[in-house]
């Protein structure tokens, strides 16, 4: 192979390399609107976070957690948190798709968010 192929397919490589990170950006996220002192955002961390790193849904949409006492980041501008914590708000390509006020309890927060990750068509293989 010449240097001139080789050094084309390296800047091809290079240029999906740095188109990765912004396609990864589109799928959908979990987003924890939380702060300092909520109960009920203490349950969800003694009941749930430890194990959703583990589960389907978490393929489907990591956990990002966002704490109300700070302010919002850029690109959840245009998400209203809410005035109860925890909120969750599944966010796909900068859009809310479903929310779940509170914290339901470990019994119920799997079902609703199953729903909403369904609904979007974020959990393939699920009707």
């Amino acid at each position: 192979m010449s240097r001139h192929v080789a050094f084309l397919l390296a800047l091809l490589l290079a240029a999906i390399t740095l188109a990765l990170p912004a396609t990864g950006s589109r799928a959908a996220e979990l987003v924890m609107f939380e702060r300092a002192g909520c109960v009920w955002c203490a349950r969800f961390d003694s009941e749930i976070a430890p194990i959703y790193g583990k589960t389907e849904e978490s393929q489907a949409a990591p956990l990002r957690r966002v704490d109300l006492g700070r302010p919002l980041p850029a690109d959840l501008s245009g998400i209203d948190p809410g005035a109860f914590t925890p909120t969750f708000v599944v966010v796909k390509e900068g859009r809310e798709i479903g929310r779940i006020r509170g914290y339901p309890g470990d019994t119920f927060f799997f079902g609703l968010l199953s729903r909403i990750l369904t609904g979007s068509g974020s959990m393939p293989g699920r009707s």
